[in-house]
């Protein structure tokens, strides 16, 4: 199966039940609808299409990450950000950093490879996943992910991201 909204209904939370579950908490979001987008360089082939010029944004990269005590991690950056997995490893006292399996990935986040999201912190919050977020995501405006699937997009004022985090017991931390 890939990660578009064809298959949410095997999710365990489907993108339709993230998007009630953020209007329903009162939180705003813009959705775009797109072709399915695996890579960073296929995002910005299809940016333009909902980007404001201007526009003070994060777009992001999402790294799922399990370190040798199977502890496991979401690392979300700038999407233009070069990483070390050494590097972060030791920054975030986890030691070597190794990314998790497909099937992992559905356990603990709930999500396939291609749609690895913060909003997938609906799940990976109650599974123990320790979230780390980009720090330029404090002087932003609005942020851009995937709502659980790779052929949508939400666009989210920062405020309303934070928001998310606090009523999903999501504890972010800066990196």
């Amino acid at each position: 199966m890939d990660a578009s909204s064809t298959y949410q209904d095997s999710l365990p939370v489907s993108s339709d039940a993230l998007l009630k579950q953020l209007d329903d908490w009162g939180i705003a979001y813009q959705l775009h609808t797109h072709v399915p987008l695996r890579t960073v360089e296929d995002a910005k082939g299809v940016e333009e299409q909902f980007m404001v010029p201007g526009e003070n944004a994060l777009r992001l990269k999402n790294l799922y990450l399990r370190d040798k005590k199977k502890r496991n991690y979401l690392v979300t950056l700038q999407q233009d950000r070069e990483i070390d997995l050494k590097a972060l490893g030791a920054e975030l006292g986890a030691g070597n950093l190794s990314f998790g399996s497909a099937g992992r990935l559905l356990e603990n986040l709930g999500i396939r490879p291609g749609a690895v999201s913060p909003l997938a912190m609906i799940t990976g919050a109650k599974k123990g996943v320790t979230f780390y977020m980009d720090a330029a995501a404090q002087e932003v405006d609005v942020i851009y992910m995937h709502p659980l699937v790779n052929d949508r997009t939400v666009a989210m004022k920062r405020a309303d991201v934070m928001a998310f985090f606090e009523k999903t017991g999501c504890e972010v931390s800066w990196v």
